[in-house]
């Protein structure tokens, strides 16, 4: 039976289980309540990475722990991993490139929403390209499409498999079924 929680409880239950899986092996805790998401890696032996994400939102904590799946040793090395941000506002160029090294994150955040029955929505994080013509079909496509590689292949970033697979466990849900991302009539 498919366990369905409130979002405090879904949000509980996504701290244990990274703390479980990557707290002492990675030595990384995933701290929520911030102002903005923000990793900040270890700055000393022993001392622990910090994976900080926005207030208590699940959203925001399945994204920043998909980057972090994804991000590699000398990426965790980095503050935010060494990503540049062009806050809202950006143009047609900007936002493509931030919606190049977006795909594989968000195709991961959106398994883990599955994954622990928590509703996601693709985000391109640029309020002021509402309404001016902007088309997002292309990211959605991009999104999808990596999320159907996945499922099919055993491609999938380590830590980001190892995740889902404590989440789907946990939540007895079965993300690696590609039906659940295919929209019907696009």
């Amino acid at each position: 039976m498919t366990l369905i929680f409130d979002e405090s409880e879904t949000l509980s239950v996504v701290s244990e289980l990274f703390s479980k899986e990557f707290e002492v092996s990675f030595s990384t805790k995933l701290i929520g309540g911030a102002d903005e998401p923000l990793y900040l890696p270890k700055n000393r032996p022993g001392g622990f990475s910090l994976l900080k994400f926005r207030s208590d939102f699940v959203s925001s904590a399945l994204h920043e722990i998909s980057h972090w799946c994804i991000a590699g040793e000398r990426r965790r090395k980095l503050k935010d991993f060494g990503y540049w941000y062009c806050p809202d506002g950006r143009s047609e160029v900007e936002q493509e490139a931030f919606e190049l090294v977006e795909v594989r994150p968000q195709a991961l955040e959106w398994m883990f929403s599955i994954a622990c029955n928590h509703s996601f929505s693709i985000s391109l994080d640029n309020l002021a390209m509402k309404g001016h013509g902007f088309d997002s079909c292309n990211f959605l496509q991009a999104v999808t499409q990596q999320i159907i590689d996945w499922c099919s292949s055993d491609n999938m970033p380590p830590r980001g498999l190892q995740f889902l697979n404590a989440l789907s466990f946990y939540f007895h849900t079965n993300p690696r079924s590609i039906d659940l991302y295919l929209f019907k009539g696009l």
